[in-house]
């Protein structure tokens, strides 16, 4: 199919679906989420030229994981964010199966460059992946350079997700890997000019770095500096649960330690979502220094084609935007500072929790530090529940109608939550913990409160956020 071809589709596609997707009750009011079709993994997140760039994994034709294209969106202040045009469709013979994850940058004459994964699968289950470059041009489109790095050898097909920056004095790149013998891995490799590159080696994975066995595959790394660490954030497959840890079908983590540009020594790996649906963040440093994510709020091969938005025509949405920072050494995440001004007026409430009022929480910011024990009911399909020492999500699920747990610890400090519609944040000691997940209310929700203790509460609506 060529490119005019596959774009009449997308622009068929659009027109004949936005509308009735933004009639869903489940819609977000302030998340970025695509016009139609199946969102997932975000891509290229930058400040350039004046303005944030977010790019994702979009299927323009409906909500499988198929015909995997680059959505653009932008932004001034990652609140209003304007669609762009699709910046990578995949029409050529080195993609033909998918146009996949990858980061941008800023060249060395300043123009934005995208670096992804063209994905080849074959007809007797075998693939090929290449690692490929695009540069924007005057239109505003981008206009494809081709592959500049092969399938390592030693390696599987699966080799992805490209995480590019420049260090000062060379560009770098991490990349996801699954060896022959399936082990997971993260490859590091230099270059002077983009196009030519050199590998380094494996810097983290499975059976390294006293982590034993840790998965077949990891994915979507990204390696960044942040204070005097550096951070590796990654998403391992094939981690077998332990007690309250590991419990989604594919995990997102992080480890911190030193790298000197070729090698990294790192500590134990920690969760940095633990809440039933986060995946392949990304990050990126912006002009006032801050070390911003972005995650897909939703998973592969869970529960996905079963969501209740797909009768809407669109699937999964992004988290908001985070801003990432230490306490002592531990890597906490908070919502951006920009985000404070789509709140509405402020209710606050101390006393009684079992006295607390019903709140609405459709699209709310909820700040709450109880003592005891107890729950906040969120509509019939969510619960939050604390006690000392614990945090906890219960989410019914929305296939086998059954209550499921998410837990993390709780040193008794604040709790906020980010709610829109059908999906939750939960911010726990000032972002030690982070829970996030989808939810489907059968209306929209009013707090609900249990519990044998007091609470201090703070609740502010919050207005919409619409892609323009």
């Amino acid at each position: 199919m060529s490119e005019s071809d596959f774009l009449k589709q997308v622009v068929r596609s659009v027109l004949a679906g936005q509308l009735k997707a933004a009639a869903d009750p489940h819609r977000p009011a302030w998340h970025l989420a695509a016009p139609v079709g199946l969102l997932n993994d975000p891509n290229g997140f930058i400040e350039h030229g004046g303005r944030y760039h977010l790019f994702y994994q979009w299927n323009p034709l409906g909500c499988a994981h198929r015909h995997k294209s680059w959505g653009h969106v932008s932004s001034t202040d990652l609140l209003h964010w304007q669609h762009e045009l699709p910046a990578l469709l995949p029409i050529e013979e080195y993609e033909v199966s998918g146009c996949y994850s990858g980061s941008a940058v800023s060249d060395a004459q300043g123009r934005l460059t995208l670096i992804y994964t063209g994905n080849v699968k074959y007809p007797d289950g075998s693939r090929t992946a290449y690692q490929c470059l695009a540069r924007e041009d005057e239109l505003g489109g981008f206009s494809k350079l081709g592959p500049v790095l092969g399938l390592p050898e030693g390696y599987s097909g699966h080799v992805r997700d490209p995480k590019v920056w420049h260090d000062g004095s060379q560009w770098l790149m991490v990349l996801g890997a699954r060896t022959l013998d399936s082990q997971g891995e993260v490859l590091l490799y230099r270059s002077d000019n983009l196009h030519e590159w050199h590998a380094i080696g494996p810097i983290a994975g499975s059976r390294r770095g006293g982590l034993g066995e840790f998965g077949y595959m990891w994915e979507c790394p990204d390696l960044f500096p942040l204070g005097d660490q550096h951070v590796l954030i990654s998403c391992p497959q094939g981690i077998a649960p332990e007690g309250d840890n590991y419990l989604n079908i594919y995990q997102c983590g992080w480890l911190a330690g030193n790298f000197d540009g070729k090698q990294f020594d790192h500590g134990a790996f920690h969760e940095l979502d633990r809440g039933f649906e986060f995946y392949a963040p990304q990050t990126t440093c912006d002009s006032r220094g801050r070390r911003l994510l972005f995650g897909w709020l939703g998973l592969p091969e869970e529960n996905e084609m079963s969501q209740p938005t797909m009768e809407y025509g669109w699937l999964h949405q992004m988290t908001c935007p985070r801003e990432l920072y230490w306490q002592g050494e531990w890597l906490c995440q908070k919502p951006v500072d920009e985000l404070h001004s789509l709140k509405g007026e402020a209710t606050g409430y101390q006393g009684a929790v079992l006295g607390a009022p019903a709140l609405a929480l459709g699209s709310a910011w909820l700040e709450l530090t109880p003592t005891g024990q107890g729950m906040l009911a969120l509509g019939d399909s969510l619960r939050l529940h604390w006690q000392p020492g614990q945090v906890a999500l219960e989410r019914r699920n929305w296939e086998s109608g059954e209550w499921q747990w998410r837990k993390a610890p709780w040193q008794g400090g604040r709790i906020i939550l980010l709610l829109d519609h059908s999906s939750i944040e939960c911010f726990v000691d000032e972002g030690r913990a982070v829970l996030s997940a989808r939810y489907f209310p059968s209306a929209e929700p009013v707090a609900v409160w249990q519990g044998d203790g007091e609470i201090d509460l703070t609740h502010w609506p919050l207005g919409a956020s619409l892609v323009q």
